[in-house]
């Protein structure tokens, strides 16, 4: 055996202080894209509310800089920094540079925190080139700069202070991140969760970058937030507040029904938000399904011989913001996004029991209106089983009886083929022909799908359309879908450039958002950017993809070009199309992701909806900012 091959303890690598967490960043902050980098900010703003859980502070302040850095400062108690008897160095240090060093282990500093693992200052620090603290405590400032996860110099003190907290400024790793550009939109919806889940704490947010500020306080805590989640809907009753603590873990849940058809239930633990859910979000589905099934009964509003109401049923048109404080939280991974712990699905049952159902029994009229919302819903998805058996038998059988529109690839391997839907006969006749056969297919529809923000999920899997691309992708729906039978990682939505072709993308990103979240959530769902201009310069031709490559385009230009303006991709020949919008070496997509789920569930509403003063209020009121409005 070649020395090559050989293992033996030489290939035993120690990773000595922070240098495990540069190597492995995706362990530590999930990814390196624009979620592990929000993440950075998210980890410091933790220890900053941390305090205010603790009651010693009541003003949080985050500023995005030019540079790319970010700053959170609070007036808390500020990071000690007095010597760390065991290891003879200042305690700042120690909580910047060494892994699981931290005043949360125990009970003594902290009640409740998000921060619980000791690993979030000290990761932000060894994915950071530079960062640098700033901490009043005992009548003095003391300052210490770090450099990718190492202290640049010792502590010192800059000067004498009155007040106490604490101040990080960090600029992200180019070396480890994919982009180290801030979103200040998801920046600001977690600012406002906070606020929402922290009553009267003071949240200032600014930057420096759009010249934007904004201040956040909220005295009606969650209550509040579930009706900023409704704000655009028709809700049947005032939002229902549940609170109570059992064993040391407190419980806040408010419940609001709209009209609508979807659920929309945001879960919080030590304000950190479980987007996997959990033990919390567990008990209270399963405490209300109970109460209202129980309240039906009792009602006579569902016989004996009837079948108990499904918790998909029970949810139809819920928002719900759901808060628990647990003493010891058990995450699932250093990102919590999911709550382990079995004890809090015991106490939120019993909390939301107690609180929800002497609710119903005193509000009887409210209470009539949630189970008969659930029957509807009921009956609607009875309705629903024969259009999902249509789709899940057409999905089970071979490609000879796929939807007969689609012309599919022939690739059979899902990682490397794509999905075109495009945008009538005549642009899908161009993609037909100017596509790469092997790996992309193509799916051309008719119009303008169902605008599945107003229709119930029968009418839904009903039309032929929807029928179409569930089949096409092979995933089924609803309790029937599973990612792993994905024909496509690709699903690239491509219509025209114009006001009808804007409408048909947002029906189908609605629908897709709706019912079928997981393929955006995965990474599948892009959008195509076909070129709004071509411009004949001589001999050759330039395509241009916004009037601000037009016209920059055209400042250089020594001649006077032809221009001409492709209202669609039917004007396209197939050379054009695929060299412009296919060709993967030179196109340009658009990722579809689901980070600022809040905000995507509030324009849905808001633009397929059924209130149109609101969406003419919003159009009135942001008409300065549209582009590309067809003459």
């Amino acid at each position: 055996m070649s020395s090559n091959n050989e293992y033996n303890a030489d290939q035993i690598q120690v990773l000595e202080g922070l240098e495990a967490v540069r190597k492995r960043p995706g362990m530590y902050i999930g990814t390196t894209g624009p979620q592990g980098l929000h993440h950075l900010v998210f980890e410091v703003i933790d220890n900053s509310i941390d305090e205010a859980l603790a009651g010693y502070c009541s003003e949080v302040s985050v500023i995005c800089h030019r540079n790319h850095s970010v700053t959170v400062e609070d007036n808390g108690r500020g990071i000690p920094v007095d010597i760390h008897s065991e290891t003879g160095k200042p305690a700042l240090e120690l909580a910047l540079t060494v892994l699981h060093a931290g005043g949360k282990f125990g009970s003594g500093s902290y009640t409740v925190s998000g921060g619980l693992h000791g690993v979030g200052l000290s990761v932000v620090n060894a994915l950071s080139q530079r960062l640098q603290v700033w901490v009043k405590r005992n009548g003095q400032e003391y300052y210490q700069e770090f450099s990718r996860g190492e202290a640049a110099a010792p502590q010192m003190i800059k000067s004498k202070t009155r007040g106490t907290g604490t101040k990080i400024r960090f600029w992200p790793d180019e070396e480890i991140f994919e982009t180290v550009e801030f979103e200040n939109g998801i920046l600001i919806q977690r600012l406002k969760e906070l606020a929402y889940l922290n009553r009267r704490l003071k949240i200032n947010f600014c930057d420096e970058r759009s010249d934007q500020q904004f201040t956040y306080i909220q005295d009606g805590g969650i209550v509040d937030y579930v009706k900023h989640l409704n704000v655009n809907k028709d809700v049947i009753h005032p939002p229902i507040y549940i609170n109570g603590s059992r064993n040391g873990t407190e419980v806040e849940v408010v419940i609001q029904y709209n009209d609508g058809y979807s659920e929309n239930l945001y879960s919080f633990a030590n304000n950190i938000r479980t987007t996997e859910g959990g033990t919390h979000e567990a008990g209270a589905r399963m405490a209300l399904t109970r109460l209202v099934n129980d309240y039906a009964r009792r009602a006579n509003l569902v016989k004996d011989s009837e079948n108990n109401l499904l918790g998909e049923d029970v949810r139809d048109g819920l928002t719900c913001v759901i808060s628990v404080k647990v003493l010891e939280p058990q995450f699932e991974g250093q990102t919590k996004t999911k709550l382990g712990n079995t004890e809090v699905r015991g106490i939120v049952e019993t909390i939301m029991n107690d609180g929800l159902g002497d609710f119903m029994n005193a509000n009887p009229a409210i209470s009539k209106k949630i189970v008969e919302k659930a029957l509807t819903a009921s009956r609607s998805r009875l309705a629903a089983r024969k259009a999902k058996e249509l789709v899940r038998r057409k999905g089970a059988l071979e490609s000879a009886s796929l939807p007969g529109k689609l012309a599919d690839c022939q690739s059979k391997i899902a990682a490397e083929s794509e999905l075109f839907i495009v945008e009538g006969d005549s642009a899908g006749g161009s993609a037909k022909q100017g596509r790469n056969r092997r790996f992309q297919a193509i799916l051309p529809i008719r119009g303008k799908i169902i605008n599945v923000e107003k229709a119930r999920i029968d009418k839904v899997l009903s039309n032929e359309e929807i029928q179409a691309i569930i089949t096409a992708m092979g995933t089924g729906i609803a309790e029937d879908f599973d990612i792993a039978q994905a024909r496509y990682h690709k699903l690239i939505i491509m219509t025209d450039a114009d006001v009808d072709g804007s409408h048909i993308r947002i029906l189908l990103l609605t629908f897709l958002y709706r019912h079928l979240p997981q393929l955006i959530e995965k990474g599948y769902v892009y959008i195509a950017q076909p070129p709004l201009y071509k411009v004949r310069d001589g001999k050759k031709d330039v395509y241009l993809y916004s009037d601000a490559e037009l016209n920059k385009y055209l400042k250089s230009c020594r001649s006077k070009p032809a221009i001409s303006r492709f209202k669609g991709l039917g004007e396209m020949n197939p050379e054009q199309l695929w060299e412009t919008t296919m060709n993967p070496e030179l196109r340009s997509l658009k990722q579809v992701n689901i980070e600022m789920a809040e905000e995507v569930d509030s324009l849905c509403t808001l633009f397929m909806g059924s209130r149109p003063e609101e969406r003419k209020k919003y159009i009135t009121k942001n008409a300065h900012r549209a582009m590309n409005i067809d003459a």
